[in-house]
Parts: structure tokens; sequence; C-alpha cells
């Protein structure tokens, strides 16, 4: 009987300090990526000490428009890369207006040829770049099964890409090197809590977000010993255009909110929600797969985008009636 005290007294202390190292090694860097860090400290990382130009695609509308506001207010001139030129004029005078910095623009279509890179590339040459937001992007104009998406539009499949993916990769190729030579440089990529968690009848779009975080994550352990920082946002709803939300809520805040509290997190976080809220969103997922099993997880999100689905579909044919 003493031995077998023994035993399970040695056996629940075992478990004790494998549940105690689990809790240090994940939720306490969690707690401090999410919490302390950006909520107590704030991000120390002075972005205008960086360079004197900030480059940011998908600058016209939403999170994009967001980050060129906020850098701006930090001191830094802006060049501002979307497709629609008028949107891009009208944008570049309110940020000079408000802020009283210099703002270049460059009207290209991300969806286009690999030539649109050479014209960037040679309309900001010269300029000592410190900061790129990889924002722009698209996504699907509802939730559809893969089949019916490539079906109906397989031109989608590669635009989605290229926007999605090449853009990130050949703005980073063009910046990057310039910041390898003066040791610094801040490079964010906007990825997607999509890119993070189960997101059927999104598959294509999601994926091209998983892409985003672990081409950032490994580029990071590449460069990070020449002083460059290179992080993954992962927004969950933001409303904006794109998410079709037009009135702000906790969990799907305005772009505004959305950024400021993203910014908080450079040099704190390389991968993050950059919301608290929308964190906790990401936890909740993983903790129901981690309980319940994958499988179930899967299950409940399924059903949720089943239902958005279905909505959009109605709307659509509501439209289509009028």
């Amino acid at each position: 009987m003493e031995d077998n005290a023994r035993l399970l007294s040695l056996l629940g202390s075992i478990a004790i300090g494998i549940l105690g190292f689990q809790f240090c090694r994940k939720v306490l860097p969690w707690i401090y990526s999410n919490i302390v860090g950006p909520k107590l400290m704030g991000s120390s990382i002075k972005l205008d000490a960086l360079g004197k130009w900030a480059v940011v695609t998908g600058s016209t509308d939403g999170i994009g428009k967001a980050y060129a506001r906020q850098l701006a207010r930090k001191g830094l001139n802006l060049v501002l890369i979307s497709r629609s030129l008028e949107k891009l004029t009208l944008v570049a005078k309110e940020i000079r207006d408000e802020f009283s910095v210099e703002v270049r623009i460059i009207d290209v279509d991300f969806t286009g040829s690999e030539q649109i890179y050479e014209r960037i590339r040679n309309e900001t040459a010269g300029l000592d770049v410190g900061v790129l937001v990889n924002n722009v992007g698209i996504s699907y104009n509802h939730p559809e099964y893969f089949v019916d998406c490539c079906n109906n539009d397989p031109q989608f499949l590669r635009n989605i890409v290229s926007a999605n993916v090449h853009s990130v990769t050949h703005m980073t190729a063009i910046y990057l090197p310039g910041m390898v030579v003066k040791r610094k440089g801040l490079i964010i990529n906007i990825s997607s809590t999509a890119g993070v968690i189960p997101n059927p009848l999104l598959c294509v779009y999601s994926a091209t977000k998983a892409f985003v975080n672990k081409f950032s994550d490994d580029l990071q352990t590449e460069y990070k010993q020449h002083g460059i920082i290179i992080q993954s946002v992962q927004p969950g709803f933001v409303a904006t255009n794109m998410s079709k939300i037009r009135k702000p809520t906790l969990f799907a805040p305005s772009p505004d909110t959305y950024v400021k509290s993203a910014l908080a997190t450079v040099g704190i976080a390389t991968q993050t929600a950059g919301y608290l809220p929308h964190a906790l969103l990401q936890l909740a997922i993983h903790f129901t797969e981690a309980v319940c099993g994958e499988q179930f997880a899967r299950n409940v999100v399924l059903k949720n985008i089943l239902s958005t689905r279905k909505r959009a579909l109605r709307r659509q044919e509501k439209e289509k009636q009028k």
C-alpha cells in the first residue's frame, strides 16, 4: 500500500510538472504577446528611425489605408500602391493635408503580369524605404465550394494567387535587399485568421494566407540577425469593403482601431492576430480542437460558413429580381 501511494504521488507530481511546463511554454508567451506586451508596454520600435519612406500596397481602403495613415502620423513619407488612380489621388491628398508628409502614388493591378514589379522598382529607386506593408489581397465574394468556384470563374484562381501570394514575395524581393544593407527594416505581411484555423468554402483564400504566415515565419528566421523584423498579421473580421461589414463591433473593429492595436505588437510578436478579441477567437478554436477533436472544430466552422453562404446567395437572388 505504501509503495502504491508513493507511485501515485510520483505520477501526480510528473503530471503536475508536465502541465506546468506546457503552461509556461505556451500560455505565458501568449499572454505576453497579446496582453502584457502590446497593452501594457507597447512597441519600442521607432518606425521613423528605420527609414524615411514606407511602402503600402492595397492602400486606398480598409486596413491598408489605416496603416498608411498611422505610418504618416509617425512621420514617414509614403508610397501608396493600388489599382485605382482616382482613389490613390484622393487618399494621397487626404494624408498630405492631415499629416504634412510626402506621398507618392503608383497605380498597378496586382493580378497583372510580373512587369508591374519592375515599374514599382523603377519608380521607388533611391528611396530610403524602412517599412513595407504587404496588404493588397482579394477574397471570395462569398463562401463557395471549390469545384463551383473554379468551374464558374477559373480566372479567379489565378488572380487570387497573384494578388495574395505573388505580391508578397515580389514586393519583399524589391525592398528586403536594401534593408539588409543598412541592417534595419520592417516588413508587415497581412495574412488572416483564416490562414491559421479551419476555413472550408474559402479554401484558396485561406491557403494563400497560410502561405503568408509560413513565408513570413521562415524569412524572419533568415533575417533576424540582420536587424530586420518580418511580421505576419492575422486579422479576423474587420469592418472593411472586403468583409462587407459596415458597422464596427468589438469583434469586427474599424480599420483604424485594428491597425493601432496591430502596430503595438511590432517587435513583440512576429506572428499575431494583432487585436486581442481576434487572438481570443483563434485561441477558442484551437482549444476546441484540443479538447473536442479537430473534426468537431471543423464541423462547427463548416456549419457557420454554410449559413453565411446561404445568406449571401439569398441576397444575390434578391438583387437579380430587382
